[in-house]
């Protein structure tokens, strides 16, 4: 968090909290009131204020007030650099990828050590380039067949990133969040929880 939203929060530190104002859709785009952030400065301030309550709700801190990010997917969005490194919509780099999940859509979501997020859909090709099949064998075949596994069964896929293999587990979209610990839809905590 930037030094201005801390000494706001220490000022004012108890503005209710916004539920439901600001989505997140899975290119990595900020709305507003389903209106799309097209302001630089905004979503500057919007990527390094971005971060996760202990509920696993993911939020925007803006000075004292805390609004609460409704997900299209992820909380993050991973897309890939020129060089090969991948990069979260907030302009940060992953440097552990903890699991690599693959939805019944083909969805890539990678569960690193700044949260989970999808690969962008663009950069699919990257993820097809690092897998491998363990025990060998063609990696589009091994993909067709753990397209069709049940949601949370360990595929024969392997990610291959930064000198690590990272099992692939096929997982639904919707089996994601308790999972991997994020809330698509937070909500007000329950009066005495």
């Amino acid at each position: 968090m930037e030094d201005w939203v801390q000494r706001a929060l220490a000022k004012w530190p108890n503005v209710p909290h916004l539920y439901g104002w600001i989505h997140l859709d899975r290119r990595g785009q900020w709305f507003l009131q389903g209106e799309r952030v097209d302001r630089p400065k905004l979503i500057d301030m919007m990527r390094f204020n971005y971060a996760a309550d202990d509920r696993g709700c993911w939020f925007f801190q803006n000075g004292p007030q805390r609004g609460y990010v409704t997900l299209a997917y992820t909380p993050l969005v991973f897309r890939v650099q020129p060089g090969g490194d991948l990069i979260a919509h907030t302009d940060q780099t992953p440097m552990q990828i903890r699991q690599c999940c693959l939805d019944s859509d083909g969805s890539v979501v990678l569960d690193t050590d700044l949260g989970a997020g999808c690969l962008d859909g663009e950069d699919l090709p990257w993820v097809l380039e690092h897998l491998d099949v363990q025990g060998g064998g063609s990696v589009e075949s091994a993909v067709d067949a753990a397209l069709g596994l049940p949601s949370g069964s360990q595929t024969t896929l392997r990610l291959d990133w930064r000198d690590r293999s990272i099992a692939v587990m096929r997982l639904d979209a919707n089996a994601m969040p308790t999972s991997l610990g994020f809330e698509r839809e937070p909500q007000p905590p329950e009066a005495g929880a």
